[in-house]
This record gives C-alpha cells, sequence and structure tokens, in this order.
C-alpha cells in the first residue's frame, strides 16, 4: 500500500483552489484543481497552480512530508470535479475584458496560463510531469493537459477546442504542443474543426501517451510510473532531448496570445452571446452534478 499524505507544501503558502497529495513511495506530488464558481481556470486556479509548480521547481522538487523533506520525482495535474478536468478559460471574465476592450486585461490573464503551461512542459528539477484526464477537458483544459510530458485519459474523457463556436481560437499552446505531437496538419484540423474526441481516439493519434479504463485512471497512471521508474534517468533525459530536436520556447508561447488578445477584442456581440450560452452549459453541468452528489450521500445514510 502506498504512503499517501496530505500535505501543505510551505507553511505560509494557502492555496485556494487546488489541493495537494504526496505518495512517499515513488515520489509523486499531486495538484488537484478545486476551482470555484465552475471547474474551468479561473485566475485563483491558475495562481494557486503557478506557485505551487515553481516553488516545486525551485526546491528541486523537495517537498516536506511527515517533518522530513522528500523529492517529488512526478508531478500530477489532475482534478476534483466529477467529470471534468477541467472547462477551459474563464469565460465570464473573457466577457467582460472584451466588451470593455480591456486589452491589458485579456493579456494577462493569457500571460498567466502561458506560464503554467510552460512551467509543466519544461519542468527541470528533474520532475516527470504528468496529466490525469478524467472527464471533460475543453479548450484551455485540453491544453493543459498536452503540456505535460505525459497524459493518461480514462477512455471516456473527452477533449476538444470548442473556441471555433465563438468565432475564436485557442491561444494558450495548442497549435504549439499539437504540432509538435501530431503534426501541423492534424493540429490545425483538429483546432479549425472544433470536434470533441473520445480518449479512444486520441489515443490512436498519438496525442494520449496512456489509455486506461472508466474509473481506473489513477491505476493506470501508477502502473505507468512502477513500469518506467527504474529508468527514470533515461525517460527524463530522453523527454529533454525530444524537447530540443523539436524546441518550443516561451517566446512563441507568448507571441501567439498576442494574436489571441487581439482576435479576441474583436468578436462582436453575437460571439459574445455564445459564449454566455456555453456559461449557462457549465453552470447547468455543475449544478446537476451537485444534485447528484448530494443524492448519492444521502443514498449512503
Amino acid at each position: 500500500m502506498n504512503a499517501v499524505v496530505e500535505f501543505q507544501q510551505y507553511d505560509h503558502v494557502g492555496f485556494e483552489q487546488i489541493r495537494t497529495r504526496f505518495d512517499e513511495e515513488y515520489g509523486v506530488t499531486w495538484s488537484f484543481m478545486q476551482s470555484e464558481p465552475r471547474p474551468c481556470f479561473t485566475r485563483t486556479t491558475l495562481q494557486d497552480l503557478l506557485q505551487h509548480h515553481t516553488q516545486l521547481e525551485s526546491m528541486k522538487g523537495r517537498v516536506v512530508s511527515q517533518g522530513n523533506f522528500e523529492q517529488t520525482n512526478y508531478l500530477i495535474l489532475t482534478s476534483d470535479a466529477q467529470g471534468v478536468f477541467s472547462l477551459g478559460g474563464d469565460l465570464t471574465e473573457f466577457q467582460e475584458a472584451i466588451r470593455a476592450q480591456a486589452r491589458n486585461k485579456l493579456l494577462s490573464y493569457a500571460r498567466l496560463c502561458v506560464d503554467n503551461v510552460w512551467t509543466l512542459h519544461n519542468m527541470r528539477a528533474p520532475i516527470t510531469t504528468i496529466s490525469l484526464v478524467q472527464g471533460q477537458a475543453m479548450g484551455g483544459g485540453f491544453e493543459g493537459a498536452l503540456s505535460t510530458h505525459v497524459m493518461v485519459a480514462e477512455k471516456s474523457a473527452q477533449m476538444g477546442f470548442p473556441e471555433v463556436l465563438f468565432n475564436l481560437f485557442p491561444g494558450m499552446g495548442a497549435l504549439s504542443f499539437l504540432s509538435r505531437r501530431i503534426g501541423m496538419q492534424a493540429a490545425e484540423t483538429m483546432v479549425r474543426s472544433g470536434k470533441i474526441y473520445t480518449a479512444v481516439e486520441l489515443h490512436e493519434m498519438g496525442v494520449v501517451d496512456v489509455l486506461a479504463e472508466d474509473g481506473q485512471g489513477e491505476r493506470a497512471l501508477y502502473d505507468w510510473i512502477r513500469q518506467n521508474h527504474r529508468s527514470l534517468n533515461s525517460f527524463q533525459a530522453i523527454q529533454r532531448a525530444k524537447q530540443r530536436v523539436n524546441a518550443l520556447t516561451v517566446e512563441e508561447l507568448y507571441e501567439i496570445t498576442e494574436i489571441w488578445v487581439d482576435a479576441a477584442l474583436r468578436l462582436k456581440e453575437r460571439d459574445l452571446r455564445v459564449m454566455e450560452r456555453l456559461v449557462r452549459a457549465q453552470d447547468r453541468k455543475v449544478a446537476q452534478q451537485e444534485v447528484g452528489t448530494a443524492q448519492a450521500v444521502a443514498r449512503a445514510f
């Protein structure tokens, strides 16, 4: 049985919208997203994740566990929301900023997203970053999962880029990460189509690395770790070499966010109304999940 503890990595840090966990056996640090009011990348979630991950990197992966410094070998990004990894960007904030033509506000949000995906992609502690997708990963949620070194997904997970529905595109790493996995032509087709893909389809395409049975995502993730742990140094070195051969820079990501911001500011009212409908759909999904959870608790008693 793995020794697993809930931990607060630094005594002076209080995270509002993430939960952390540490598994001592393999040195696995978990980041569970707990975004409010809906499971998307709020600024608070992004700030919490960035603070946690950059501190972890600066300490060369060390965490305090049961009074001792322990080494993190794997950093896992996942979600506490039932059936949702992340619904992507904060569409409410987008609407407000676009209507106010607040370019700096949009740009600061986009750069915060880039800082997060870049940290996961470029982690140098050395730490292997892994995303565990259970449920939906849409837009920025999909980009976040793509930024990790390894993506684990359950078969029923769904991922895609719906931004074309409101006349925009995913501007925080989608083309950069996807093109390096499956080529630019396939990446552009995926982004332009707005299609929602299953994890099975994405595994066949080479986007998802590890495919898990439904409800078995964490087990599959640990199976992968056990199979690769003895050759971790080799795996991490090959990962760094791959990144050098097909190099991605943070400047590329920042420049694309500038394109995204300018495109967002050109959206018309009809495009913003589509965003509003998506937000309402997200809110209904959250409400239904809360009712389902409450009913399950009531049945337990």
